[in-house]
C-alpha cells in the first residue's frame, strides 16, 4: 500500500486536500443535538432492544440504547434534565415493584 503523503502529492489526487467532501467531520458534529421533547427515547422501553446476536449470529450482550447514544447527544441544557430524569424514572420503577409486591403479599 502506498503512504498517504505518496497519494496527496500525486497529481490525480491533489485536489481531494482541498475539496470539503473530504474532510474529516469534527468531533463536535459527529453527534445530533436532540432536544427535550425527544429525550425519553433514552429511557422509554418502546426505543429498547436487546440483542442477543449480531449480524454474523456471533452472541453478544447489547442493546439498540447504546445505539441512540453513539449517533445522538441531547442538547447542553437538556443533558442535566435527563440524568435527573433517568433517577427519578428508576425511583418510579422501584417504587411500583414495592407496591406491587404488597398488593401480592394482602392477597
Amino acid at each position: 500500500m502506498a503512504s498517504q503523503e505518496e497519494i496527496l502529492s500525486d497529481g490525480r489526487f491533489s485536489c481531494i486536500t482541498r475539496d470539503p467532501r473530504f474532510w474529516e467531520m469534527p468531533e463536535k458534529a459527529r453527534k445530533i443535538k436532540i432536544d427535550k421533547r425527544f429525550r425519553a427515547m433514552f429511557h422509554d422501553k418502546k426505543f429498547k432492544l436487546k440483542y442477543t446476536v449480531d449480524k454474523r449470529g456471533r452472541p453478544v450482550n447489547y442493546t439498540s440504547t447504546e445505539d441512540l447514544r453513539k449517533f445522538y447527544a441531547l442538547s447542553e441544557s437538556d443533558s442535566d434534565l435527563s440524568e435527573n430524569d433517568s433517577k427519578e424514572h428508576t425511583k418510579k420503577k422501584i417504587k411500583k415493584k414495592k407496591a406491587k409486591s404488597k398488593r401480592e403479599a394482602d392477597s
